[in-house]
């Protein structure tokens, strides 16, 4: 506890965050807060526990040749580890119009963006093959995964701009069929539809083998509907407003809120997809921090 307790005093507060203007030192800030890998070692390396044989290429280090087996064999063979070869991450960053809102100075559009560059640096530190799509109800952006994008997907990060409305469908399942190798598939969204409209829009890229996370970004507000007196509250997404007494209806909105992430994290969880809540006034690093922590857990017992 008292480790814990330390550490939560070197996390950065989103808001302080957004005051840096650079996505890259930003996301580096980040990244120092974290303790572990967004995957445990799914690639191949010198750095851990040895992992398989395969026979010698000309090219390869004659240092990783086993001897001992040649000498068995008559056969070169190459020792691999834990931690050479990469595997590939995709965010998909939802930019609809909803992302747009934030009660206290920081939008969950600015939050996701800083959750994202933070996980491309975190994973081009391992080697990985980093890609990016940015959707509203289509495909906005594209980058795809490779270990030299990351300044490409950092400045597509910084550019981006909510102005149309949100749809999962159609934009996933393209992203689902433009995947052609078995990835890490990161979504970032405040997820406004059904569990059940989630869950059709994400399982193509589910079962074609990918390990998708989702990231459900809420601001504070949209948790405890904290407001006061009679006023009209407007859709972000269609853009109707609507008159509305909080008092009357704050704890029917809680509760549909809650409701909403129950079924969300056992929808999700039930078809083996990480789902993770996040509130945009949680530092980064304390939420990735339990997060991974979590996950690690979760990929042993699998």
């Amino acid at each position: 506890m008292a480790e814990t307790q330390e550490r939560l005093g070197q996390f950065v507060d989103p808001h302080v965050l957004g005051r840096i203007s650079n996505l890259k030192l930003l996301a580096r800030s980040v990244v120092q807060g974290f303790i572990s890998g967004l995957h445990r070692s799914t690639y191949l390396g010198r750095s851990v526990d040895f992992a398989e044989h395969r026979a010698y290429m000309p090219g390869d280090d004659i240092r990783q040749i086993d001897w001992r087996l040649f000498a068995r064999t008559d056969r070169f063979y190459v020792k691999q580890f834990e931690a050479d070869t990469n595997t590939s991450l995709t965010v998909l960053l939802d930019i609809s119009r909803s992302m747009n809102f934030g009660s206290e100075g920081i939008t969950k559009l600015d939050y996701a963006r800083y959750l994202a560059a933070s996980l491309a640096v975190f994973s081009q530190k391992q080697r990985d093959r980093i890609g990016l799509v940015t959707f509203d109800e289509d495909i906005v952006d594209f980058v795809p995964p490779s270990a030299k994008h990351l300044e490409i997907v950092l400045h597509t990060i910084d550019r981006v701009k909510s102005t149309k409305a949100g749809e999962y469908r159609k934009p996933l399942q393209k992203i689902a069929g433009a995947i052609q190798r078995r990835s890490i598939v990161v979504l970032i969204s405040d997820l406004y539809d059904e569990p059940e409209a989630i869950l059709d829009a994400v399982k193509g890229l589910r079962y074609k083998g990918n390990d998708l996370i989702v990231f459900h970004v809420l601001d504070p507000a949209e948790l405890s509907f904290p407001y006061d007196g009679a006023a009209n509250y407007r859709d972000l997404e269609s853009g109707e407003a609507q008159p509305i007494i909080p008092e009357y209806l704050r704890d029917e909105y809680r509760k549909l809120v809650q409701e909403h992430i129950s079924r969300l994290t056992h929808t999700l969880g039930d078809n083996k997809i990480d789902y993770v809540l996040m509130d945009t006034s949680t530092p980064l690093e304390y939420a990735l921090f339990h997060f991974l922590s979590s996950r690690e857990r979760m990929t042993r017992t699998r």
